[in-house]
């Protein structure tokens, strides 16, 4: 059998200061999904062919394609995943990052406008208009330089599914109420990465390894201005492929056996 390229892909961590401290924005996969079923993620999914169209990277505010790219180590073609984060946290979560023409986040608090940008969000959903349209036709700019990229993880070999994924980090927006799409994700929570790891040890919580990795490298903060410094402060973001020993455990770069791990059929378990 043929290895798998890896699929690109991108996802956001949304973070905001709640009562306790950092929380983060976790939602449930569906459990019908075929790709991890129940388990909880950040909004995220593949770049698509509108996420790189001229005309999206035309609306992009404070970043373009040759700096993205530049930032993930690519010759062109980075500027898609900035997009593809913001517009799956729109599909997934109801949030968008996106500036009003003075500068400010766009505001969701106005029933109408909830309204509104409920039904942008299913047509963007269901693949019938493209968030550029979307974008124009409300006289917004897709706010890309507030995401911050922090991580990349690749599937491992032999995985039934394979993606390239690029990990973004951004404060929700502050006047807008997320709601999980009751599609591919039936259920949401804000929780401290703290917590959230306390109830996967638990076996209450399940998380994909990475997901696991970014909670973990996120857990010491208190505020989101302090995590969102700190990655931004990152210089060298490495791509991470975990690989599956022959019985089926889980070794990241520098476990021991990593080097004699091979991708196999048991691949297919790594989550």
């Amino acid at each position: 059998m043929s290895e798998l390229t890896p699929v690109p892909a991108a996802t956001v961590t949304l973070v905001r200061d709640g009562k306790h401290g950092l929380e983060v924005l976790m939602m449930q996969r569906n459990l019908q999904s075929a790709f991890v079923p129940g388990n909880y993620v950040f909004p995220g999914g593949a770049v698509d062919d509108q996420d790189a169209t001229p005309d999206t990277s035309d609306l992009c505010a404070g970043l373009d394609d040759a700096g993205a790219s530049k930032a993930l180590g690519i010759g062109c073609g980075g500027l898609a995943y900035w997009v593809a984060a913001i517009r799956e946290s729109f599909e997934e979560s109801g949030l968008l990052l996106a500036y009003e023409s003075g500068g400010n986040i766009v505001e969701l608090i106005r029933d109408d406008v909830i309204e509104r940008f409920s039904v942008h969000r299913r047509a963007v959903d269901e693949g019938n208009r493209s968030l550029a349209a979307i974008m124009r036709e409300e006289g917004l700019r897709i706010a890309v330089d507030q995401l911050v990229y922090f991580s990349h993880w690749i599937t491992p070999v032999g995985a039934p599914r394979r993606y390239d994924t690029r990990f973004f980090v951004a404060e929700a927006p502050l006047a807008q109420a997320s709601l999980h799409d009751n599609r591919e994700t039936i259920s949401h929570v804000w929780i401290h990465p703290g917590a959230a790891l306390d109830q996967h040890r638990a076996g209450g919580f399940k998380m994909r390894t990475p997901t696991v990795r970014t909670l973990e490298q996120f857990a010491s903060f208190e505020h989101a201005a302090s995590l969102l410094k700190a990655m931004r402060a990152q210089r060298d973001v490495p791509a991470i492929l975990p690989r599956i020993s022959k019985d089926g455990r889980r070794l990241l770069p520098g476990d021991a056996g990593y080097e004699d791990a091979v991708g196999t059929g048991a691949a297919g378990k790594w989550q």
